[in-house]
């Protein structure tokens, strides 16, 4: 076992069983037009971590890690986006309306892609999944399993939604989590500092946290 510095102490980590998971860097997320804007956020918060993702993303790549991407996205026909989902609140577009970059969250519309900085490489792992968290109706678990993941390093938006949602979800299920903290972020900035002192608290409850430029420095020793 190695160790990287972290809070609220060293992260223990096998080099043999550590993937990075990239949650839902998607056009409708993070470009003007798309749905994160229908909500009435400032897209440039998010568009701003853009680099350090693609620093850690290129870290695990040069370290022949798995990296794995998630994508939140519907079928055409809704028929995996509840009401409850759908219809909450007053976005000036909502999930499956027409948008500027096709049909917002819909499987195969350019908007659901992940922005071009960040494309996965043929062979990586690509999750479409319908809900927050990664491992609710995917097969997350399958994949990991049959390549004896167990610990997971975190990257991607908005950290106090789908990141934390899968966090957790890893978390319940004996993954030892990791959170890039410069690689995530949030519309809001005091909801990701919130997160982070939630995941780290009493002994990393849900799990760790550390700099993107911490956890490359460990993969390259």
């Amino acid at each position: 076992m190695r160790e990287i510095p972290a809070d609220p102490f060293e992260f223990p980590y096998d080099p043999n069983a550590i993937a990075l998971i990239v949650i839902d860097m998607q056009r409708d997320f993070i470009e003007p037009g798309g749905f994160g804007a229908s909500l009435g956020n400032d897209v440039a918060l998010v568009q701003a971590i853009v680099p350090k993702v693609a620093e850690l993303i290129a870290g695990f790549r040069k370290a022949g890690l798995p990296v794995i991407h998630t994508r939140e996205c519907h079928r055409p026909d809704l028929s995996d986006c509840p009401p409850a989902k759908r219809l909450r609140g007053a976005p000036a577009l909502r999930i499956g309306d027409a948008g500027p970059m096709g049909r917002v969250l819909i499987a195969g519309a350019p908007g659901a892609e992940i922005v071009a900085e960040l494309a996965p490489l043929p062979g990586e792992i690509v999750i479409d999944k319908p809900g927050k968290g990664a491992f609710y109706a995917t097969d997350l678990g399958q994949q990991l399993t049959q390549r004896g993941i167990r610990q997971l390093v975190f990257a991607g938006v908005t950290t106090e939604v789908c990141v934390q949602t899968t966090m957790r979800e890893a978390n319940d299920r004996g993954y030892d989590c990791l959170l890039a903290s410069d690689a995530t972020e949030s519309y809001f900035p005091a909801f990701k500092a919130a997160t982070i002192e939630m995941i780290t608290a009493q002994g990393a409850i849900v799990g760790w946290v550390t700099p993107t430029a911490t956890i490359l420095e460990a993969l390259d020793g």
